[in-house]
């Protein structure tokens, strides 16, 4: 099969930008493996060159890959868009899926009306009538990989104008558009969904087990647990797949909990939900990502491989759901090849 890897290229030599050509390496060699005949295609701001490239090259299937556009991740939705308008079959979500997650509050808002909970949010603004007071986390609206997520990153405050400064002084820092999102202080969890011959599937669930943190020190998956692989945060911020019987009700909750946000968002693919769960056991969905890393060492191909699924099969199960997917509404192209390939 004739596939198209579409990503994007880097917009500066941060590691989580760097990141994506990690995954086009590792997805490039695993369909290879496969007798696939992989192309790389950059995907920027320019769609008429992106058109005109997928259109002379024909692919079966198009890996999509692209996590920003013309750095920025608001933009990522334009991959999907510019594929749908094509009529190319493509891997992932769609476009619709991928706007409404991109933005954090889009996404909550989503959440809210589909009844699943996610923590109380505020953008600072006098108006906000029905503000709840307590810790709130600083985040960026569009940006993901926990950029600028650090220890000064939660604050205490009982009305929106405790957050105003705090949140100025994010947009100087970062650029962009930042929010306040309740803090919850309890243990994180990431749930791993695929799509199935008979609809989704949760994937084994994965907590982050913070050890070694003290009191004083914030439990929460920051920039430096990501990326900075000399600091505290990376080496003692671990991923577990085992949990004693007791954790039965909870994980369970969590699986309801991703497969309602899976069909509230209508994803297709592959997506990770990720949540806080509360002492009370509540689990609070943080953020929703239609496009999740997929780089070997990342933690939706550690889920993967729980389930026994290698890398290579992984990228291989994420291809034939890409392949066959008609959400655009047209046929795809070369689908009898797609579908046996």
């Amino acid at each position: 099969m004739r596939v198209a890897i579409l990503y994007n290229l880097p917009a500066g030599d941060r590691p989580d930008e760097a990141d994506t050509l990690v995954q086009v390496r590792a997805v490039r060699q695993a369909l290879f493996a496969m007798d696939h005949m992989p192309i790389g295609v950059a995907f920027s701001l320019d769609l008429d060159d992106a058109r005109g490239t997928l259109a002379a090259m024909r692919p079966n299937c198009v890996f999509n890959l692209v996590e920003d556009v013309g750095g920025s991740s608001r933009l990522a939705h334009l991959a999907p868009a510019l594929l749908e308008h094509m009529g190319m079959p493509f891997t992932g979500c769609g476009s619709e899926s991928m706007l409404l997650s991109t933005s954090k509050l889009a996404c909550k808002r989503v959440l809210t009306a589909a009844g699943i909970p996610t923590p109380p949010w505020s953008e600072g603004l006098p108006e906000e009538t029905s503000f709840v007071s307590g810790r709130y986390i600083l985040k960026s609206v569009y940006e993901h990989a926990s950029l600028g997520l650090d220890e000064t990153s939660v604050v205490q405050a009982s009305s929106p104008a405790d957050l105003a400064k705090p949140l100025a002084r994010r947009r100087e820092r970062f650029g962009g558009r930042w929010f306040a999102e309740g803090f919850v202080d309890g243990r994180e969890f990431n749930i791993a969904v695929i799509d199935g011959p008979n609809g989704p599937e949760v994937l084994p669930h994965a907590e982050i087990v913070f050890r070694g943190f003290s009191k004083e020190r914030l439990r929460i998956v920051g920039y430096r647990a990501k990326w900075d692989e000399d600091s505290f945060e990376y080496e003692n911020t671990q991923r577990r797949f085992d949990f004693p019987d007791k954790d039965a009700q909870i994980l369970a909750r969590l699986s309801q909990s991703a497969l309602a946000c899976w069909r509230a968002f209508g994803l297709t693919g592959y997506a990770r939900v990720d949540f806080r769960v509360a002492e009370d056991g509540t689990p609070w969905i943080i953020d929703v990502n239609a496009n999740p890393c997929l780089s070997p060492d990342a933690g939706f191909a550690a889920a993967a491989s729980r389930a026994g699924m290698d890398f290579t099969a992984l990228v291989g199960r994420v291809l034939e759901i890409g392949a066959a997917n008609t959400r655009n509404g047209r046929p795809p192209q070369s689908s009898t090849g797609c579908a046996s390939a």
